[in-house]
Order: C-alpha cells, then structure tokens, then sequence
C-alpha cells in the first residue's frame, strides 16, 4: 500500500511538473524574445539571487538579492519610456576583512531608457536616458550614502534567434555625506543570447564596473539558462549559472545566480 502511495505521488509531482514546463510554443517562444531585450515592451519583475563565496582575505560570503522591476510606458505614438530600477537585498559576512555580518537594503538604481517603438532601418534596438543612485541601504556599510546621476545607454540587435547588445552607464555623485567617497563609477554589459524552441534560452554576459577615482575593476562573468514556463496564469521565467569572478576588486572565488521573472505580457 505504501509503494502505491509513492508512485501516485511521484506521479502527481511529474505531472504538476509537466504543467508548469508546458507552455504553448509560440507565446513562450515570444516572451523569452522578449526578455533579451532590455527596452522591450513587456511589464516585468525580474527577482535575481546571487551567492558568492571566498570573498577577500577571510572568505567572506554574500547573498544578494535584487528585485528588479521593469514598466515600459507609451509616451507618444513612437516613443517608449522604460522605466528600470535595482533594488539590493544583502545578507553578507566578513566581505571586508573580519568586518562580521550585516544584512539589510544596499543603494538603489532606477534607469529611465527613452527608446523608440519601432528598430532602425539597420535593425538596431536603442535606447538612452538618466540613471540614478539613490542611497536607499539601511547600514553604511551597504550602501554609498551619496545621491548619483548620469547616463544610460542600451543598443542590441535580434536576428531570427540570437541577440547582441550593450548596455551601459556611468553615475557621478552630486550630494550626499561628506565624509564618504565620491562616486565615479562606469557600469559596462555586453550580452549575447540564443533562444530556443519552447521558451529556452542560454545567455552569456559579463557585468563590469570600473571605479576611476581608486583604479578598481569588478566584473563578473554570467552563462545562464532560462526557460518561460507559467504558474497557472502567471507567466514567467525561471534562470539560473555560474558566476566567474575578476577584476583587482574584493572579489569572490565563484558564485551562483538563480532567479525568477514575473511576466505580465499586455493582451493584444
């Protein structure tokens, strides 16, 4: 009775499975498009953990968190105005020396991409505007206590399955607390992507941050598959790979990121 009990169950759960995988081809297919494309026009929460290890000279680890929403906004009948923010979750130990644990919000950056609806006649996706640092972390040690502005930029390209683009921005600090470091800092994203039927996707991508007053060079290196699957009638997408590591920053030895994209496609 009791191994009856089990294969019904397994069964159950594989079948529950199969239904969160399913997905009609062409929608999935569309919306995992979609999400390449940083100014697209698509409503979504992109939720993106990542855990680094054997950070520093103690081997400090750190799990952050950003919660990424993204809400395009129609301003005109070939304009778009899309609008990103990044919000830092951190739980983290020892990233600086014996410095002991702290948790908390890190500073947010909000991203107002202008873009127009239609590509060029090349093909080329774009889009530019402000971005904004906003000192939203609950401890100092988050958080750069400094407002900062400046520009944002976004280019790609979509040919049949594959992406290719660049996003970039740099923020200057304009305000903020006297005795903490000014920011000057220049954010660097190439990304190439490749969709395939059924919703699935396999990205790469490096994430480079370049600190000018102080000559420090972060950057991780991401390959990262993806699928559209639905929750009922949640669509979303479900990701996750290995994070590689360089620059002369503090660094980490590797790390993981996994997440979560709540999507809310518009009816047509």
């Amino acid at each position: 009775m009791k191994k009856c009990c089990r294969i019904l169950a397994l069964i159950f759960i594989f079948n529950c499975f199969n239904q969160v995988l399913a997905q009609d081809g062409d929608g999935a297919d569309a919306l995992a498009k979609q999400l390449q494309n940083p100014v697209a026009s698509l409503i979504s929460v992109p939720i993106q953990a990542n855990y680094d290890m054997n950070i520093g000279s103690e081997e400090g680890t750190q799990f952050l968190t950003n919660v990424q929403p993204v809400i395009p906004i129609s301003i005109s009948e070939n304009w778009n105005l899309i609008g990103r923010a990044i919000v830092p979750i951190i739980k983290q130990c020892d990233v600086r020396g014996n410095s002991g644990k702290d948790s908390g919000l890190g500073d947010a950056v909000i991203s107002g991409f202008f873009s127009p609806k239609a590509p060029t006649k090349g093909g080329i996706i774009w889009g530019v505007g402000p971005v904004l640092l906003v000192p939203t972390a609950t401890k100092d040690i988050l958080g750069t206590e400094k407002f900062g502005l400046g520009p944002t930029a976004v280019a790609l390209k979509q040919i049949k399955s594959l992406t290719v683009g660049c996003l970039v921005n740099h923020i200057w600090s304009v305000a903020g607390a006297d005795t903490r470091a000014d920011v000057n800092a220049t954010f660097f994203q190439p990304f190439i992507a490749k969709n395939f039927s059924g919703g699935y996707a396999l990205a790469f991508n490096t994430e480079l941050t370049q600190n000018w007053d102080y000559d420090a060079t972060s950057g991780t290196f991401h390959i990262v598959a993806s699928k559209v699957v639905s929750f009922g009638s949640q669509m979303a997408q479900v990701f996750a790979g290995p994070r590689i590591h360089y620059g002369n920053g503090n660094n980490a030895e590797w790390g993981i990121r996994a997440g979560l994209t709540l999507l809310f496609p518009t009816k047509s």
